[in-house]
């Protein structure tokens, strides 16, 4: 029986390169690989038997794909595509287990805190809305639109009726102005709030250095060695920290804190020292405010809204304070606490600079109207339920 002649193949200089480029590159698939050598040695005018001797191949393989590249180029190259197995699942199967993920667990009566793929597997099959489906099906449907009901954040109403006009103070202090006026070069911004109850752990057995593939080890087990408070102000727009260490926060704490920065330079002889606290009760009021004013004259109290310490930069340098010397935490007794809490503060504000505070008052207009169109939606879900 006579053998059909092996198509004639001529691939453009375009072509020529792209099949180089399968036939020769690292990252290129096996099959693909394969594929564009037989191309290629096609183009070279050898025969199918040869290039299947040359390349192990069987001679029908090198048929196949030869007359693939005669007849579509390229694209002859790919698999074809295939039907696959039928679905287990439907789509509205996914949708109503990702319905049941959305829903809150009080409203289902279900007795949990939150939902993990194995529950909301084990409930859709109680439901009847499926006879089996893994826990990893689950997880898989909730990836495809990021869900993780077993996670959650924890967030709080504005309460204070004056948010928006105290936020916007602070804020404007930032910008380096107060009031429409642009703050001069003698007048300066200062945030400060006290870290409380830093504990000294002496830990039972000494700490392990990181070795070859091992972490750091610290001993579970410690004896307490007291607890101190620690408190700060940091200069906003100079990056520098002044801190102290307490045995408890209260307001002479405090005012010595104050008078530790206002009886130094440039502080002493400023026109105006704005201080932004929040409403801890150290500082809580117009009655700290005089009592701030009353010591010193050149002394202006700011406070932040209720619930909104995040607005005081301060805090960002506690939670440095919290990762890079705190935590592990390791200290034989409150002295070395202390100490190392001053080392760290030197060693801070030899290069510190000023935080990249992005916030602006047009931030918080939009958060502020984002969250009156979060409570009209509530309202109105909450009076429609109420009238069905």
């Amino acid at each position: 029986m006579p053998v059909a002649a092996a198509r004639r193949i001529a691939p453009t200089a375009a072509e020529r390169k792209h099949l180089k480029k399968m036939a020769h590159g690292h990252k290129t698939e096996h099959r693909l690989r394969v594929r564009a050598q037989i191309v290629l040695h096609a183009a070279c005018g050898r025969s199918n038997a040869r290039i299947a001797r040359e390349t192990g191949l069987h001679v029908d393989t090198v048929r196949t794909w030869r007359g693939r590249f005669a007849e579509q180029g390229l694209p002859g190259l790919t698999d074809r595509s295939r039907s696959g197995r039928p679905p287990a699942f439907s789509p509205l199967q996914a949708a109503q287990v990702k319905a049941l993920a959305c829903q809150l667990l009080a409203e289902t009566g279900v007795p949990l805190s939150r939902w993990s793929a194995p529950e909301l597997s084990r409930e859709a099959m109680a439901r009847g809305i499926a006879t089996f489906v893994s826990a990893s099906t689950v997880r898989r449907w909730l990836a495809q639109d990021a869900l993780k009901p077993w996670h959650y954040r924890s967030w709080i109403f504005i309460t204070d009726p004056d948010f928006r006009t105290k936020a916007e103070r602070v804020l404007n202090l930032y910008a380096r102005t107060w009031q429409g006026w642009p703050l001069g070069a003698d007048e300066h911004v200062i945030s400060a709030d006290e870290k409380t109850s830093i504990q000294a752990r002496c830990r039972c057995h000494p700490t392990l250095a990181p070795g070859k593939a091992r972490a750091m080890r610290v001993n579970h087990t410690y004896g307490r060695g007291g607890a101190l408070a620690y408190l700060a102000a940091y200069d906003v727009h100079h990056a520098k920290v002044f801190g102290r260490t307490e045995p408890r926060t209260g307001i002479d704490p405090f005012m010595n804190l104050v008078t530790q920065v206002m009886s130094q330079e440039p502080y002493a002889s400023a026109k105006r020292v704005f201080w932004i606290v929040d409403n801890g009760s150290s500082h809580r009021g117009k009655k700290a405010a005089d009592r701030l004013a009353a010591a010193f004259p050149n002394a202006v109290m700011v406070h932040t809204p209720v619930h909104a310490s995040w607005l005081n930069q301060v805090e960002i340098y506690f939670s440095v304070v919290q990762r890079r010397v705190v935590t592990p935490n390791d200290f034989a007794d409150l002295a070395q606490v202390g100490d190392r809490l001053r080392a760290f503060e030197d060693r801070y504000n030899a290069t510190a600079q000023p935080f990249q505070w992005r916030f602006t008052t047009s931030d918080l207009n939009d958060l502020l109207a984002r969250l009156d169109r979060h409570t009209a939606d509530h309202q109105k879900e909450s009076s429609d339920s109420q009238a069905a």
